[in-house]
C-alpha cells in the first residue's frame, strides 16, 4: 500500500524493505547524525541501550544514543519461563537459545537483521543461566 499511494510513508522492518525493494530514508538520530536503515545501526542502537538493560531488559531503542545508531530500532523479546516443568525440554530450550545467541548470530545479517553486541549477549547469557528445572524429564 505505501508503494501504491503517492507520498506515503509506512514503516516496515528492514528485512521486509530491503527484501521488497522499498525505499528507505536517512534519519537524524540522537546525535545529530542522518543515518541509514541498516543492520550496522540497528546493532549500534543494541549497544547504545546496554547499559540500560542492566536494570531491566525492556528498553527501549527509540533514539538509542550514539552517531551510528538508527534512531527506530527496536528489540525482539522472547518470554520464557525461569522454571521449567520438565528437565529435557528446558535443556533444548535453554540449549537453542545459547545457539541463537551465539552461533546463529552468523545468520542475522545475510537475513537483513542485526546482530546481538556483546554487552547484550553478555546479558542474555546470564539470563540463560537463571533459567532452572523444577521437574522431572519426560525423556526415557
Amino acid at each position: 500500500m505505501v508503494r501504491q499511494t503517492p507520498g506515503a510513508i509506512g514503516y516496515v522492518e528492514l528485512a521486509y524493505a530491503e527484501g521488497s525493494a522499498l525505499s528507505s530514508a536517512y534519519l537524524q538520530n540522537a546525535a545529530g547524525s542522518f543515518v541509514p536503515p541498516s543492520t550496522a545501526g540497528v546493532t549500534a542502537a543494541a549497544s547504545g541501550t546496554a547499559d540500560s538493560m542492566m536494570k531491566d531488559v525492556r528498553v527501549s531503542m527509540v533514539n538509542a544514543p550514539g552517531a551510528a545508531a538508527y534512531p527506530i530500532s527496536g528489540f525482539t523479546y522472547l518470554l520464557v519461563y525461569r522454571e521449567q516443568k520438565d528437565a529435557a525440554k528446558g535443556k533444548a530450550l535453554v540449549d537453542l537459545l545459547d545457539w541463537a545467541i551465539h552461533q546463529g548470530q552468523a545468520f542475522a545479517e545475510p537475513l537483513s537483521y542485526a546482530a546481538l553486541p556483546g554487552a547484550v549477549v553478555k546479558l542474555d547469557e546470564a539470563a540463560l543461566g537463571s533459567i532452572q528445572s523444577t521437574g522431572a524429564s519426560s525423556e526415557k
